[in-house]
């Protein structure tokens, strides 16, 4: 029998781009689900692997499907698969952990040794099909927007840097405002926080983190954070520090203007090794905490906060068609965009 086929969007081989191909429909084994795709999200790692830079060199091995923030609907059950049915909406958790190893066990999957990612080492969720373990399908509720579910991925990853802390009458600091830095300061604001700042030299999305409720978004290529931080009150410093950026600079002001016992959550990734001023985060008494991915619970926190009143829309500033694919990366990489919605749905 002929295998079915799908459109699919394949890093064919070593170098730019992406290439719009028939492949075939993925076929569910025991214990996995197979979703049929309907809106999909374009992702910084994405980004990294349609241009082909260092990072995915060393993380990519063509050919394979890419992408990993998606929604759609469950398709087909493999053998031995309960719980679930054919038709719920779902989305899935892209991390594939072991199940075994001490943090699986203790219930920090976050931080399995083992892990392999959705779209990066397995084929991903550009595509009309995508195959996961039935232990990482999110069921989500049809109140949601599916533009918005698609790229709970993202969130979660906002979720789980900001949420590691109590924000309730905090000031937070957050430096980078990428779609998920913008998402941040949304979730910052519903959860309780007095004052959130928002740093970048990209005043396209500054202003979209505006739109998120910043109290104040600040372009440090020409603005003043003391100056900026006189205006808000804030007289000790930052008791809560989010760093999305990866970038060192920001890392190290952030660093400087935390009050003494503050927190800091590190999300991004820097593209080499970030010196720290340790003598300043030993005398303040700073707490650090590197952030991979999600927690499991973060996915239930996402669908919550949105029923409960968070609106993360205004992040999305592109929607194509998935056969327009590549003017979604062009937007992306223009920097003059939020978050970019591909629809499945339609060519």
């Amino acid at each position: 029998m002929c295998a079915k086929m799908m459109d699919a969007l394949v890093k064919p081989s070593a170098g730019p781009g992406l290439e719009l191909r028939q492949v075939p429909v993925p076929q569910p084994g025991p214990g996995e689900v197979l979703i049929r795709v309907h809106k999909t999200a374009i992702c910084g790692t994405d980004v990294h692997i349609y241009n082909w830079d260092p990072w995915a060199w060393d993380h990519i091995k063509p050919p394979m499907v890419i992408g990993h923030e998606y929604v759609g609907e469950i398709a087909e059950l493999g053998a031995g698969v309960t719980g679930l049915e054919v038709g719920q909406r779902v989305s899935g958790e892209g991390h594939i952990t072991c199940g075994h190893c001490r943090n699986c066990h203790n219930g920090n999957i976050q931080w399995c040794k083992n892990t392999t990612s959705v779209g990066v080492d397995r084929d991903g969720a550009f595509a009309e099909y995508v195959c996961i373990p039935a232990s990482n399908v999110i069921l989500i509720p049809e109140s949601l927007p599916e533009d918005v579910v698609a790229f709970f991925d993202a969130f979660g990853n906002a979720a789980h840097t900001a949420l590691m802390w109590n924000l309730v009458g905090e000031d937070v600091l957050i430096t980078g405002a990428g779609p998920i830095g913008m998402i941040a300061v949304g979730i910052c604001k519903y959860a309780g926080a007095r004052r959130v700042v928002i740093t970048d030299v990209n005043e396209y999305r500054l202003e979209l983190a505006r739109k998120m409720g910043a109290d104040a978004a600040v372009n440090v290529s020409r603005e003043d954070l003391g100056e900026i931080m006189t205006k808000q009150g804030l007289v000790e410093g930052f008791d809560i520090g989010l760093e999305m950026s990866g970038s060192g600079a920001a890392l190290k002001q952030m660093i400087s203007v935390m009050r003494n016992g503050g927190k800091i959550s590190l999300l991004g990734i820097a593209n080499q090794p970030v010196p720290m001023d340790m003598n300043t985060i030993i005398s303040k008494g700073l707490t650090l905490q590197g952030i991979y991915g999600r927690k499991m619970d973060n996915w239930h926190q996402m669908s919550y906060m949105v029923q409960g009143g968070l609106d993360i829309s205004p992040v999305i500033t592109h929607r194509f068609p998935y056969t327009r694919f590549e003017e979604g990366f062009a937007a992306m990489n223009s920097g003059r965009s939020g978050k970019v919605v591909l629809d499945w749905t339609r060519q």
